[in-house]
């Protein structure tokens, strides 16, 4: 996959890879102007379910810009039509790595999801980030922070995605602080997308594990921000793994060398209860969760009763 920074780069990607008419996804706030790009066409209803009618509409490549909805999207769309796609991520959510997708209706209800996508390419662009709200900036670092931890234990973890881990996890445990502090440092935001890329990496060469098991059955259920669950569900996961993988997680924490539920609690998270989730689906949660490939792919077995256990936690 081709990896630039700056959104100047944007057009030489597409060139590079024979893109002359990409159909760009993006919500209604961004232009193809703004990219230095003409697209043949424009979808703006992010998330969506209407993945074929998206894909009807592309010619020869596509162009994702946002978080993890938008490009979850793009690469629902990649595989349906057969394209390519190019990322331009303005979260930290890191979905731009996997082939893997989620589909989601308007009101962000999980609709299924598949795998597939061409990856082709990624361009980063920190000033993209600036005007990212600070639940979105905390809760997309969490779930990329996440992607660091995981990759460290997940089954058929390796050291090319550990290299990643190590790096994400001590650039976001360094500078996410410094953005929640001051959102409009260019430096800071940077830094902070740099270990977002890292972690994506990381990601895009291991698994996920039981925390994005967790984060994902909430998520999915009710529509609620993935970057924000997994906030919740990451320091429960590694205190449940602590035991299977030692190693891994004690160096995981040196490097991001802060408390995680510390770095959870400036974006405001702290207790599934604060997300209007009923108690009493606690259980049916916990069972969508051991049947997910992430708890099937975690160091430690966990069974229904004790992810529900888990999830009281943090209720």
């Amino acid at each position: 996959m081709i990896v630039r920074w700056g959104l100047r780069e944007l057009p030489v990607v597409l060139a590079e890879l024979r893109i002359g008419r990409p159909l760009l996804v993006a919500a209604e706030r961004w232009d193809g102007e703004d990219f230095g790009i003409r697209p043949a066409a424009r979808w703006t209803e992010v998330p969506t379910d209407r993945v074929a009618a998206a894909a009807a509409e592309a010619e020869d490549g596509i162009v994702a810009v946002g978080g993890g909805s938008a490009i979850d999207l793009g690469k629902a769309i990649s595989a349906e039509a057969d394209l390519p796609l190019v990322s331009v991520p303005t979260t930290y959510a890191g979905a731009e790595w996997t082939p893997y997708f989620g589909i989601r209706d308007p009101d962000r209800k999980m609709k299924g999801g598949g795998s597939g996508a061409h990856l082709r390419g990624a361009v980063y662009e920190p000033e993209l980030t600036l005007t990212l709200p600070r639940a979105e900036t905390v809760g997309t670092a969490m779930n990329a922070l996440a992607h660091c931890a995981e990759a460290m234990y997940a089954e058929g973890h390796n050291a090319a995605g550990d290299a990643h881990a190590v790096q994400g996890a001590s650039l976001i445990g360094e500078w996410l602080p410094q953005v929640v502090e001051r959102p409009q440092d260019l430096q800071a935001r940077t830094k902070l997308l740099e270990g977002a890329m890292h972690a994506g990496a990381a990601l895009g060469a291991s698994m996920l594990a039981l925390g994005h098991a967790m984060a994902q059955a909430l998520g999915g259920r009710y529509g609620l921000p993935h970057g924000a669950m997994n906030a919740l569900t990451l320091p429960q996961a590694l205190q449940f793994n602590e035991e299977a993988a030692p190693a891994a997680i004690h160096r995981f924490r040196e490097e991001v060398g802060a408390d995680v539920e510390e770095l959870a609690a400036l974006g405001g998270f702290r207790r599934l209860r604060d997300w209007g989730i009923p108690e009493e689906d606690l259980p049916e949660i916990a069972a969508a969760t051991a049947e997910r490939a992430g708890a099937k792919a975690n160091p430690r077995p966990a069974s229904a009763a004790q992810i529900e256990q888990l999830l009281h936690n943090i209720y």
